[in-house]
This record gives C-alpha cells, structure tokens and sequence, in this order.
C-alpha cells in the first residue's frame, strides 16, 4: 500500500448523505483535489445486477484512485472509503472480502468526516435503502471509530452542513500547519 506525504480527508457515510458534495466542495474551498465514488461510474457501465465479487473490484479500484490522487496532490478529499463497501458487503451478502477488511485495517486517513443521515433522502437508481437508514447509520457510528482515530461527525443541511465540515477541515489544517 502506498501512502505518501500527501494529507487524506476521507467522506463517509450511509448512502444519500451528501459525500459527493461534501468531498467537491471541500475540495474546491481549501485547493485540493476530490477522488469521485468509483462504485457508481462502476455500475453505471455494468449492465446487470452486481454480485459480491463487484464489490472488491469496485474497492480496489477506489484505493488505486485515491493513491494516485495522493502521488500528485497534496490533499486529497476521498468520497467514500473502504468502510462504505464493507458494510455494503456485510449488509448485503452477510460477509466481506478479506482484502477489504485487510486493507481498511491498513488504511488511515488524517480525517475522517461521518456525514449524518440528517439530509432528506433523494432517490437515485444506484440507492437501495431509504427505510434502513438509522440502522446503516448505527453501523458506520459504530465501525468508523473501530478502524480510524480523527473521525467527526458531519451535520446540518445546506450551506450550514458544508460550513460545519469546512470548520472541522480547517482546524485539522491549522494543526499541520497548512494554512
């Protein structure tokens, strides 16, 4: 696993908690750059239901973009992280892949940013859950501080959600001494 000197803030969360906006925003605000969600160009081009073994490849797909993004950056903003397909994988087909869970073991970030499920669901075809989403919430509350350390938790809508979250970034930056 490659890690280089390049600072990593991580976005997670149930599906349907703006990550994607989060991650573009933050990016663009402090200068960095935003790895996308590989999982939904992925699926997009599929062209029938995924299975278990999608799932890794959309994992390691996700690491190499984020590593790549680090070798020529120096502050990467993942939308999502490999909690998101393990507890997509437990979830869904009741295990995941040890490469997963041996990487997410690995895998540290300087951040990690928990988005709350407090946003109004929005359907999209690629999301599944919208009645299990305090359940998937409780998962990540719970498994996020298993596998990393600076997590914090993402709250509010609109502009007041992106403003707590450029808070947080901020005071991390500080501290490294980047801004």
């Amino acid at each position: 696993m490659l890690m280089h000197d390049a600072i990593r803030i991580a976005v997670t969360g149930p599906e349907s908690t703006g990550k994607s906006t989060l991650a573009e925003y933050l990016a663009a605000k402090f200068g960095g750059v935003s790895v996308p969600e590989y999982a939904r160009e992925y699926l997009e081009k599929l062209g029938r239901e995924y299975n278990f073994d999608d799932i890794l490849k959309i994992a390691q797909q996700q690491i190499l973009n984020e590593d790549n993004a680090a070798i020529e950056n120096k502050l990467v903003f993942c939308d999502t992280e490999l909690l998101v397909t393990k507890i997509w994988c437990d979830d869904k087909f009741g295990h995941c892949h040890s490469w997963i869970i041996d990487e997410l073991n690995k895998r540290k970030y300087d951040l990690v940013l928990l988005c709350n499920i407090d946003l109004p669901w929005e359907p999209d075809p690629q999301r599944e859950d919208p009645h299990r989403r305090e359940h998937l919430m409780t998962l990540y509350q719970e498994q996020v501080v298993e596998y990393y350390g600076n997590v914090a938790e993402v709250i509010g809508e609109g502009e007041d959600r992106l403003q707590f979250a450029s808070k947080i970034v901020e005071e991390l930056l500080r501290n490294k001494s980047c801004l």
